[in-house]
Order: C-alpha cells, then structure tokens, then sequence
C-alpha cells in the first residue's frame, strides 16, 4: 500500500493539488488495489476496485463495481498503462460478480474513458475542487 500511495500521492495531492486528507479514506481498506511498475521497479500507476457490500453503499445498485483513484504518474503517461489498469480492474470485477462497473472521471479525462467503451451520464458536479461526471460500463461475461 505504501506504494499506491505514494503514486497518489504524486498525481493527486501534489500535481492536482487534492487535499491530502481527502486522498485517503475507509474504502482503501476493503478495496482491490492494483500497482503497475516501471522496468526499474519504481511504481508508476495505480486504480483501485470497491466490491461487494462498500460498492452497493455507494452506488444502492446490486451487480455494480467501482473503479476509483486511478493514477498515472506523468513520465509514463502516453504509454497504455492507464488503459492497461482500467482494463486489468474490469476483470477483477468480473471476478468478484460485478455486472456493470461505475466511475467518477475528472471532466478533463471524459474522452480517455469514451475510447474505452464508458458512458457517461448526469450533470457535472466537484470532487475536491475538481469538475467530475459519472460514467458507467457493462461488463461483458
């Protein structure tokens, strides 16, 4: 986890100045955390999965899966690995039974979750200062 962390860290607190103490909260505990690193082992990017009972909390629909704090640091941007990771947290929410995966995108990376089959819908609102809309994709068995 310190090195998830420290990934969010990096791109949320320090290059889009999210509050640190809104950064990390209760749902890291339960949640799926997948890490990707560069050849020399440093950690590059991140995203996490709510399953189960925390995504029916927050979503109050059965079979939906949330894809959250997805992080890629800024040398590696361009590269695939943000895709990589949205793709690789979709199948661990087939695994847990997950129907349908939800996800609140920054405004500005709307058309990076477009290319890879996510809908959006309902109005824009803030998340730490930060324009968000909601998106949501089927997940095929």
């Amino acid at each position: 986890m310190a090195d998830v962390r420290a990934v969010r860290l990096e791109v949320f607190v320090e290059e889009q100045n999210v509050p640190v103490e809104l950064e990390y909260d209760a749902l890291d505990a339960t949640s799926v955390h997948l890490l990707a690193r560069a050849a020399d082992g440093t950690p590059v990017g991140t995203g996490r999965l709510i399953h189960g009972a925390e995504a029916l909390a927050e979503t109050g629909r059965p079979g939906v899966v949330l894809l959250g704090r997805l992080a890629v640091s800024k040398r590696v941007r361009g590269t695939g690995l943000g895709a990589a990771l949205v793709r690789a947290i979709e199948d661990e929410g087939r695994e847990r039974g997950g129907l349908e995966l939800e996800l609140h995108a920054q405004v500005a990376a709307l058309g990076f979750y477009e290319k890879l089959g996510y809908v959006a819908f309902g109005d824009v609102y803030p998340d730490a200062g930060i324009p968000h809309r909601s998106m949501t994709k089927r997940l095929a068995r």
